[in-house]
C-alpha cells in the first residue's frame, strides 16, 4: 500500500478520537442518541481542527447499519465495521456526497444539486451532502438552494465546513444548526504527538514535540505535517528516527528563543552594542528579517502574558500561554526585567518594525534600527511620573483685591446741584456708552462742549488700593460759585465715607481744554479745574483701561477740597462741525487717544458726581481687570456736535471711498460703497447700501470697516458705530441710475478715450463693464 501521510492515516473515526471539540462532539452525540438530527449543519473555525473530519463521523453515524443501543453499537458512536461505516471511510459511498465548493460553486452545480436531492438514497437511511469551502459558493448559487434548506425532504442533510462563516449569507446561516471549532491547545496537540510518535516508533525528547506542538498554532493537521517533515529528516538509531529540537529548528528556519532572552537582556542593560551583535549573528546564520521580528514579536507578547498573569519560575501554568513549560519559564524570566508599560512599548515598536519590513528595501537596517529603539526607550519616564514631579498648584489662590463698600457720600457745603444721573459703572448707567436720554424735567442748559479730565495720583494713604480711572463728565457754563472748602476723607475704614482715587483732582485753576470726548450721561454744573500741572496718564487713556497703581503724593491739608469754584466760560456752540476752522489757534498738547477733537477753548469742569450711594452698585465693576483703549472699537460715543450735516457726511464718505482704492485690493467695497447713502446721527453712521445682506456681509468684511473707521478717525469722527444696512426699494432705484464714473479711475479714463467717444457718439453706446489690464 501507498504511504500515507500522518494527517490521513492518524485522521479520528470516532467522536472520543477528536481532540480539543469536545462541545461539538457532546452536542452531536446527544443529538443522535435523542433522535433530533437537523436538516443542515455549518462547521466554521481554524484550519486543520476537524471540521471536515467531525461531518464524516456524523455521516457515519447517521447511517451506521446498526442501531443505537445494540450489541455491536452500544453509544452513538458508529460502529466502523458495516458496510456504510465502511465504504463512508473509503470515501466510495453512494449515499454521501462530498463536494468541494471551491470548485463547484456555481449556480449550475447547485441546480444539479437541488435536483438529485429530490430522489431518495439508494440503501442508507439519508443521503448527505458535505460542502467543504462553503464560504466560496456564489450569492445566486446559495439563493438557489434556499428553497431546499428551508424545507427539504426527509431524507437530505447538509453539512456546510468553512473556514469564513462571515462570508455565507445570514439566509442560510439562520436555517442551519452552527458550530464553532476552537483552536486545539497545545497540551492536546502535545498528546497526540507523543502517542503518534510512540506508535511510529520515533525516538523524540519534550523539547522536540513542545517545539512541533507550538509550530501548529492551534492546528492539528499542521502539527503532523511538520513532524512527518521532521521524520523523514531525522537520523537514524538504530534503526529508528531520533528527532531533536535544534534539528527540527533548523528546518523550520526558526530562531531559538534563547536569542531573544538574549537581547532583551542586553536591553535591559542598555547594551546597545550587544544587542546590534546579536542580531547581526542571526542574520548572517541565513535568518530572514521578517521571520526574525515575527518570532521576536510572538516572544514579546508571551512576556507581556507572563507579567499580566504574574507568573513565576515554579507556579508558571496559564491558559494565556500556550507554550511549553521551558518556554513559560523563560518568558518569565524575562517579564522580571521590565515593567508592564515597557513590555507594552517594546511590542507596539517591534510591530511597527514588522510591518515596515513588509515594504523596505533594506530590511536589515529597519530591524537593526527598531531593536535599538527598545534600548532607547529604557531611558523613557512615563508621563505619569513626570506629571507627579510638577508643583502642585495653590488649593487657596490669593483672591482679587476689592473696594471697600461705599457708604452714602460725606455732607459738602457746596452749592447744590440736581442729581447726577448713574455713571456708566453703576447699575442702570449706560454701560455701553451710548448717548443717555435726557431727563425732559430737567433745567435745560445751554450746550457745552464735552471735556475729559486726566486725574493726578491719588491722595489715599494706602497704596494697595487700586486705582481706577476716572469718569467722563460733561461740562456746563454756570455762574461761578464761591469757593467753599469741603472736607474729603481718604480713609478706607469701614464706614467712612467712599472717595475713588481718580476722583480727586490736585489743581484747581481752568485751563484751555486740546480734546473733548462725549459721555453718556449730564452732569449740572461747573467743574473747576486745576491751576497745577498734573501727572501726565498714558496717552491712550480709556475708561477701559486697566488700574494703574498710584505712587503717595505729598501730604495735603485733609479738610481742604480738591474741588475749586470754576471761572465762567464763554459758551460753545454744541454742533461744532470737525471740519470747521478753529477761531483761537493754540498749541498742540499730547494726544489722549480720543476720538472727537474740538476746538480747545477755556471750560470749566464742575465739581464729580456724588459718591456712589445706591446699593445697585457693585465695587467689583470698577476694580475687574478691563481690556485696553482700542482706537477702532466699535462702541459708540454720544452724538458728536458734527452729525446731521450732509456736507459732512459726504466728505466723510468721500475719503473712506479714497481710502479703500488706496489699498487696491478693496476695489470692489470701494465702488459699492460709493453707491451708498451716509447718515450721521447718535453718534452712529448708518450707511445705506444697494446690496442684498447676504452680499453685504461678504463685499463690508471686517477689514473693510477698519479702514472705513481709520478714514473718519483722520477726518476727525472717531469712536462712532457704523451700521451697514441692506438694500431698499429706494437704494435699489438709485443703483439703477446711471452712476458718474470716480476721477481717475478705469472707467473715467475709458470713456475719456476717443475711440469710445466716437462709438458712443455714433452708435449710442452705453459702456457698462471695463477691465483694467494694465500691468500696473
Amino acid at each position: 500500500m501507498a504511504y500515507q501521510v500522518l494527517a490521513r492515516k492518524y485522521r479520528p473515526q470516532r467522536f472520543a478520537d477528536v481532540a480539543g471539540q469536545d462541545h461539538v462532539t457532546r452536542t452531536l452525540q446527544n443529538a443522535l442518541e435523542q433522535n433530533r438530527i437537523a436538516h443542515g449543519y455549518i462547521f466554521s473555525g481554524h484550519r486543520g481542527i476537524g471540521k471536515t473530519t467531525i461531518a464524516r463521523i456524523l455521516a457515519c453515524a447517521l447511517n451506521c447499519q446498526n442501531k443505537i443501543g445494540s450489541k455491536e453499537r452500544p453509544t452513538p458512536e458508529p460502529c466502523l465495521v458495516c458496510d456504510a461505516c465502511t465504504e463512508i471511510r473509503a470515501g466510495n459511498a453512494v449515499d454521501v456526497i462530498e463536494i468541494d465548493a471551491a470548485t463547484n460553486r456555481g449556480i449550475d452545480e447547485i441546480r444539479e444539486l437541488r435536483d438529485a436531492a429530490r430522489y431518495r438514497p439508494s440503501r442508507d437511511r439519508f443521503k448527505i451532502y458535505i460542502l467543504d469551502e462553503a464560504h466560496q459558493i456564489t450569492d445566486a448559487a446559495f439563493n438557489a438552494l434556499l428553497k431546499t434548506l428551508e424545507e427539504p425532504p426527509d431524507h437530505i442533510v447538509f453539512m456546510m465546513a468553512t473556514t469564513e462563516p462571515e462570508n455565507i449569507p445570514q439566509t442560510i446561516r439562520s436555517r442551519c444548526q452552527h458550530f464553532s471549532f476552537h483552536a486545539v491547545k497545545l497540551d492536546d496537540i502535545l498528546n497526540e504527538l507523543r502517542g503518534i510518535a510512540a506508535h511510529e516508533g520515533v525516538l523524540a525528547d519534550e523539547a522536540a514535540l513542545a517545539l512541533l506542538a507550538e509550530a501548529g498554532d492551534g492546528s492539528m493537521r499542521d502539527a503532523l505535517s511538520i513532524m512527518d517533515q521532521a521524520i523523514a529528516s531525522a537520523p537514524m538509531v538504530d534503526g529508528k528516527a531520533e528527532l531533536s529540537a535544534s534539528e527540527i529548528r533548523e528546518l523550520m528556519g526558526t530562531v531559538p528563543n534563547t536569542v531573544f532572552e538574549e537581547i532583551l537582556e542586553s536591553v535591559a542593560r542598555n547594551d546597545s552594542a550587544a544587542v546590534l551583535t546579536t542580531a547581526g549573528r542571526l542574520l548572517d546564520a541565513g535568518n530572514s528579517s521578517s521571520q526574525i521580528a515575527r518570532q521576536f514579536v510572538r516572544y514579546l507578547r508571551n512576556c507581556i502574558v507572563a507579567k499580566i498573569a504574574s507568573l513565576t519560575e515554579e507556579q508558571n501554568t496559564s491558559d494565556l500561554l500556550q507554550i511549553s513549560p521551558d518556554e513559560r519559564r523563560r518568558a518569565v524570566r524575562t517579564a522580571m526585567l521590565f515593567t508592564e508599560e515597557e513590555l507594552t512599548r517594546f511590542l507596539g515598536v517591534m510591530l511597527r518594525t514588522f510591518d515596515d519590513l513588509g515594504f523596505r528595501q533594506e530590511q536589515r537596517l529597519h530591524l537593526e534600527l527598531g531593536l535599538i529603539k527598545l534600548v532607547h526607550l529604557q531611558r523613557l519616564i512615563p508621563i505619569e511620573e513626570f506629571l507627579s514631579q510638577l508643583p502642585k498648584p495653590s488649593n487657596n489662590p490669593t483672591p482679587r483685591t476689592m473696594p471697600p463698600p461705599r457708604p452714602a457720600a460725606a455732607p459738602s457745603t457746596a452749592p447744590s446741584r440736581p442729581a447726577a444721573p448713574p455713571s456708566r459703572y453703576e447699575a442702570g448707567g449706560n454701560v455701553t456708552g451710548l448717548p443717555a436720554k435726557e431727563d425732559p424735567k430737567a433745567p435745560s442748559t445751554a450746550p457745552s462742549a464735552s471735556a475729559t479730565v486726566t486725574p493726578t495720583a491719588s491722595t489715599t494713604t494706602n497704596p494697595s488700593t487700586p486705582v481706577t480711572p476716572a469718569p467722563r463728565f460733561e461740562s456746563q457754563p454756570t455762574a461761578a460759585p464761591t469757593p467753599v472748602a469741603t472736607p474729603v476723607s481718604t480713609s478706607t475704614e469701614p464706614g467712612a465715607p467712599y472717595i475713588r482715587e481718580a476722583d480727586v483732582w490736585a489743581s484747581r485753576e481752568a485751563r484751555p481744554v486740546g480734546s473733548v470726548t462725549p459721555v453718556t450721561g449730564r452732569t449740572e454744573g461747573a467743574l473747576a479745574l486745576a491751576p497745577d500741572p498734573v501727572a501726565h496718564q498714558p496717552a491712550n487713556l480709556s475708561p477701559f483701561a486697566p488700574p494703574v497703581a498710584a505712587e503717595p503724593p505729598a501730604a495735603k491739608p485733609a479738610t481742604l477740597s480738591p474741588f475749586s469754584a470754576p471761572e465762567p466760560a464763554a459758551p460753545k456752540p454744541a454742533n461744532l462741525s470737525p471740519f470747521s476752522t478753529p477761531a483761537v489757534a493754540t498749541p498742540p498738547e499730547p494726544s489722549t487717544g480720543l476720538n472727537i477733537h474740538i476746538q480747545p477753548s477755556a471750560v470749566a469742569l464742575a465739581d464729580p458726581p456724588a459718591a456712589h450711594a445706591d446699593e445697585a452698585y457693585d465695587p467689583s465693576w470698577e476694580s475687574m481687570p478691563l481690556p485696553d483703549a482700542d482706537p477702532d472699537a466699535t462702541e459708540p460715543a454720544s452724538a458728536p456736535a458734527v452729525t446731521g450735516a450732509a456736507s459732512d457726511a459726504a466728505q466723510l464718505q468721500a475719503a473712506a471711498v479714497e481710502a479703500l482704492f488706496e489699498t487696491k485690493k478693496h476695489n470692489s467695497a470701494a465702488e459699492q460703497l460709493e453707491e451708498t447713502t451716509w447718515t450721521i446721527a447718535d453718534g452712529e453712521v448708518l450707511i445705506a447700501t444697494t446690496l442684498s445682506k447676504p452680499l453685504m456681509s461678504t463685499i463690508f468684511r471686517p477689514d473693510v470697516e477698519a479702514i472705513i473707521k481709520t478714514a473718519l478717525r483722520e477726518k476727525g469722527l472717531g469712536g462712532v458705530r457704523i451700521v451697514f444696512q441692506p438694500a431698499t426699494p429706494e437704494s435699489k432705484a438709485k443703483a439703477a441710475a446711471p452712476k458718474k464714473p470716480r476721477t481717475g479711475s478705469a472707467q473715467a479714463k475709458a470713456l475719456e478715450h476717443p475711440t469710445v467717444q466716437a462709438a458712443q457718439r455714433l452708435f449710442n453706446a452705453e459702456v457698462t463693464n471695463v477691465f483694467d489690464l494694465r500691468k500696473d
